[in-house]
């Protein structure tokens, strides 16, 4: 298990457990982070940056595969979430800030009611299916951690980020299937206008 101060990536995003990320490295500070996390195979925890600094909680992520190297130090890298935390306190004596960190997991274990999972996974389904993406697998039903799954398409960093603190399970999967109907609402919205825009002016795109 990793020791002592954890080294952190501030991100304009949430990862979630579980979830992949792909990242191209090319400021030297994280040329530098990312080195060490390689040789030293350790973990690194990405937290959402806003206006207003960071978050307090955020998700370490592992390498799974460097996709390339560039002669200059850039890279190309393959991670995924891994464990949640919250940070107790910064340390800026690196270039790039690490952090004193606590690691939690949900509070309890019980399984979500089968009705609420059912709701939750028919948005998500529905979700997939306006990106022509695959449906959840039946065995993948059975997964404990199943809302960050489901919550994987969706792009709302606030609701993302009031998930990932979340630490049950039933709760997250209620919160996901409150959520999920007004943002397919939105996001078909959004695809009807990109299906409409390219036939505006007899048929020819705006940049023909």
């Amino acid at each position: 298990m990793q020791q002592g101060l954890l080294p952190l990536f501030p991100l304009q995003m949430v990862l979630l457990p579980g979830a992949e990320l792909p990242l191209h490295i090319f400021e030297d500070r994280y040329k530098e982070m990312i080195g060490e996390v390689l040789r030293e195979r350790l973990e690194f925890g990405v937290v959402l940056a806003n206006e207003k600094g960071i978050v307090n909680t955020g998700c370490t992520a592992t390498i799974d595969k460097v996709l390339r190297e560039y002669p200059d130090g850039r890279m190309d890298i393959l991670t995924r979430g891994h464990r949640r935390f919250e940070i107790m306190l910064l340390n800026d004596e690196r270039p790039y800030l690490r952090g004193a960190v606590e690691f939690f997991d949900d509070e309890e274990s019980r399984p979500a009611p089968e009705d609420l999972q059912r709701r939750a996974i028919d948005s998500y389904n529905q979700l997939q299916a306006l990106s022509s993406s695959r449906p959840l697998e039946k065995e993948e039903a059975a997964n404990p951690r199943l809302s960050f799954k489901l919550a994987a398409p969706v792009t709302d960093l606030t609701f993302r980020q009031i998930l990932l603190a979340t630490r049950s399970e039933t709760e997250r999967l209620k919160q996901i299937a409150e959520f999920l109907p007004g943002f397919l609402i939105k996001q078909k919205r959004i695809q009807h206008v990109k299906d409409v825009a390219p036939r505006n002016g007899h048929g020819r795109g705006f940049h023909e």
